[in-house]
């Protein structure tokens, strides 16, 4: 049922993928030069609403929260990566299979630089333990336990932020 549920999520954010026009290379590239905010918009909305169905769904005991290691020198490196790939890409990891989906076949190149890519560093994971996974590591923390609050209140904040962007971004007409 998992899976099941998982395939269902996966082709629901692929169709609003495509609805929301982010996998539009001119949408890729117009955030790029910040010209265009509607890819922050998209992952602003996802990542907002992602908030507040995945605590609500803690609090009901449907789900329990799985939290990752807090580790800053895996953060740093690793967007830099994630970045650096964007750029040259011209997509993100989630937008280069919805492009593929639609048909755009350059971007095979893109999906087969991010599978060497995970191989590398599944080959370098021995080696990144010792070093990068040291670097600022500390444990399993979240924000709101960081700063001793509710995570709602977190979520709020972080909603009134996202908002007031969004406020921001249609004045500028971005």
């Amino acid at each position: 049922m998992d899976l099941f549920l998982g395939l269902v999520t996966g082709i629901l954010f692929g169709f609003f993928l495509q609805k929301g026009e982010v996998l539009r290379f001119e949408k890729q590239v117009g955030f790029m030069l910040l010209k265009d905010m509607t890819i922050i918009k998209f992952m602003l909305t996802a990542v907002l609403v992602g908030m507040v169905g995945i605590y609500a769904l803690n609090g009901f005991g449907v789900i329990s929260l799985s939290i990752k290691s807090a580790n800053v020198g895996a953060l740093i490196i690793g967007g830099l990566l994630f970045g650096i790939g964007w750029a040259i890409a011209g997509f993100c990891p989630g937008t280069s299979v919805g492009a593929l989906a639609e048909g755009r076949v350059h971007v095979i190149w893109a999906i087969a630089g991010m599978v060497v890519g995970a191989a590398i560093f599944a080959e370098a994971y021995p080696l990144l333990q010792r070093t990068v996974l040291t670097w600022g590591a500390y444990g399993k923390v979240t924000l709101p336990q960081v700063l001793g609050i509710s995570p709602w209140l977190v979520i709020v904040v972080f909603i009134i932020v996202g908002l007031s962007a969004f406020r921001i971004f249609e004045k500028k007409g971005l």
